[in-house]
């Protein structure tokens, strides 16, 4: 919880000891399980599970990050409370740990600069939201905005609103300027971090549309290549592969699962609508795409788009992982190239 943590402490023959509840802060934290003896300690992912586990972690204990939704039988639980989910977490992880599907946490160098693309997103989406505001309000009034870039909008749109809206929107064009030049220092900061700690974005960065946002965010969130066996375990991991529910003769096609981290997904969709788009260099994925997208039907050229992110994600972990130079008209007998 936010405020306090609910314990239970099961013993190895399955019998309940001891439950308390302590508060969620370090000190609350050193104080119930400092001293004691190794413990195996499963939480739910959550705010606060990055920096718990790395301090019980510290104080000797086996810690397991539980995937919340790998557990529908406690956050689908009718009685469902903080007592009664910390007496299922301790059974479910004394029986077999591998049901709680552990997640492991980014170190938390890893997760600082990781705070720094979240923030550059959550004020991108602001100025987004405040852009479209002015649009509506304009069109609302008989007239339109002409066409330009979400970075100029505040300079470009000045003199085109109405004059009985300027003090209205007036405030609304100051905002916007003051989170544009913000999120201009965001993009210094992130070039300075791809360049300076991650030197190996510039593998990734091989890929037309894939720019150093998505090769950062790419990279932190993975932070490993060698947590996947294979390449193709990428794509399932960020959510970019059609759920399933079969059962006997029923097989329906449902939408993808969107697991994993929602920012990463859409960057990875943005390089794809950029790939397949006029701006987009003839290559391989920009070749299937487009065969998906011909296929027909009513939502052809979204699922190519999804079709071209998880294919591009894909790719990005090969790269990655082997060094190879990019080839994006690759021929059948010719031998990869290291970068």
């Amino acid at each position: 919880g936010d405020r306090t943590s609910d314990v239970c402490v099961i013993g190895e023959d399955g019998e309940l000891q001891e439950e308390a509840r302590i508060p969620t802060t370090r000190a609350g934290m050193e104080r119930w399980f400092g001293g004691r003896r190794r413990m195996r300690v499963a939480m739910e992912v959550g705010t606060h599970s990055p920096w718990v586990s790395r301090q019980l972690k510290e104080l000797g204990h086996e810690v397991l990050v539980a995937n919340p939704r790998k557990l529908r039988f406690i956050y689908e639980n009718r009685r469902k409370g903080d007592r009664v989910d910390a007496r299922s977490l301790a059974r479910v992880a004394r029986m077999d740990a591998t049901l709680l599907s552990p997640v492991e946490h980014r170190s938390e160098g890893m997760a600082q600069d990781l705070a720094v693309l979240r923030t550059r997103d959550v004020l991108v989406r602001a100025r987004v939201k405040l852009v479209n505001h002015v649009r509506g309000a304009v069109k609302a009034s008989g007239q339109r905005l002409k066409g330009c870039s979400t970075r100029t909008f505040a300079e470009k749109t000045r003199e085109q609103i109405p004059t009985d809206l300027k003090e209205t929107l007036g405030p609304v064009l100051k905002a916007v300027e003051a989170l544009s030049e913000q999120i201009r220092q965001l993009d210094r900061r992130l070039e300075g971090l791809a360049r300076k700690k991650y030197p190996q974005t510039s593998l990734l960065r091989q890929v037309p549309g894939v720019g150093t946002k998505v090769a950062l965010g790419y990279v932190l969130t993975l932070q490993d290549p060698g947590r996947f066996a294979r390449s193709r375990a990428v794509g399932p991991y960020l959510g970019l592969v059609p759920a399933r529910r079969q059962s006997g003769e029923s097989d329906p096609q449902l939408r993808i699962t969107k697991e994993g981290d929602g920012m990463v997904r859409r960057l990875l969709v943005q390089s794809s609508q950029y790939v397949l788009g006029p701006f987009g260099p003839e290559c391989d994925l920009k070749r299937f795409g487009q065969e998906l997208a011909r296929r027909g039907g009513g939502n052809a050229k979204r699922r190519a788009v999804v079709a071209v992110a998880r294919k591009l994600a894909v790719l990005l972990h090969h790269l990655w992982r082997t060094g190879e130079v990019y080839e994006p008209n690759r021929g059948g007998n010719e031998a990869p190239k290291a970068a």
